[in-house]
């Protein structure tokens, strides 16, 4: 059932004058019967200015008298049609003016950590724009070297439960396009209890270093000996004081003979 606007002030006008009863009150306005009668006795409410429902278009001089006539009579708010689908209006949610400047890092948030969600599932999250989010993707916002990526439901932008709602809607749509995910998208999925209690998964490195060096012994040994072979055998000393004849000697050799 719908209720008034300003509940209380709405509230404090009736009990002001009529005669309709607190729980009568109480049901119009949504409030408990006994903090209608706390307003009465002057307890609860205290320095609130009454609102005149008649006024303000929501209710009718003959409902209020049908409700002082009988006490159980229940009151109905005024037929309005400029109000019907109010609370369905679409658009981006209103964000308040203190946390507006967190947007861009919500922004880069989801489009980092969440690329499958479209610009306008990002737009409702966080009540902005096309314009802004596509700058963001593409880099070219204004201070975009400044902008660090923050969850937004750290900043109070929006709820969990709606994050996840958003995500795995994106997931069934690009499921149903038939793309494949991989193991760390599929691990965004889940709920965030589960995912932190989730083990880390062993995975194979796309690159092992150190395998330029890496050399079977036998081909060592081959080097080894044939370093030695090259360098000769110094074992002893005679070994390591004979020098190996020179060019120079086999010339000298020649001439002598000459």
């Amino acid at each position: 059932m719908a209720k008034p606007i300003m509940a209380k002030a709405t509230a404090v006008w009736l009990v002001d004058n009529t005669t309709i009863s607190f729980k009568q009150i109480a049901d119009f306005v949504g409030l408990h019967e006994l903090e209608v009668q706390g307003i009465a006795d002057g307890d609860v409410a205290q320095g609130v200015k009454g609102f005149d429902p008649i006024a303000n278009n929501q209710l009718t001089q003959e409902e209020i008298d049908a409700a002082q006539e009988n006490p159980l009579h229940k009151l109905k708010l005024k037929y309005n049609a400029a109000a019907q689908g109010e609370e369905k209006r679409r658009g981006p949610r209103y964000t308040p003016l203190s946390k507006r400047q967190d947007r861009p890092a919500s922004i880069l948030w989801l489009v980092k950590f969440h690329p499958e969600l479209s610009d306008g599932q990002i737009g409702k999250l966080v009540g902005t724009t096309k314009p802004t989010i596509q700058a963001i993707r593409e880099r070219t916002h204004w201070n975009i070297a400044n902008i660090q990526p923050i969850d937004p439901v750290a900043l109070g932008l929006c709820k969990q439960s709606e994050l996840d709602m958003a995500v795995q809607k994106a997931a069934a749509r690009k499921a149903a396009a038939g793309e494949i995910m991989s193991d760390d998208e599929r691990r965004k999925l889940v709920s965030t209890e589960q995912s932190l209690g989730m083990d880390a998964e062993p995975k194979i490195p796309t690159a092992i270093e150190g395998l330029e060096t890496f050399t079977l012994a036998g081909e060592a040994d081959d080097e080894d000996d044939a370093e030695a072979g090259r360098k000769g055998d110094y074992s002893d000393a005679d070994s390591f004081f004979s020098l190996p004849d020179s060019d120079d000697e086999d010339d000298e050799d020649d001439d002598v003979s000459r």
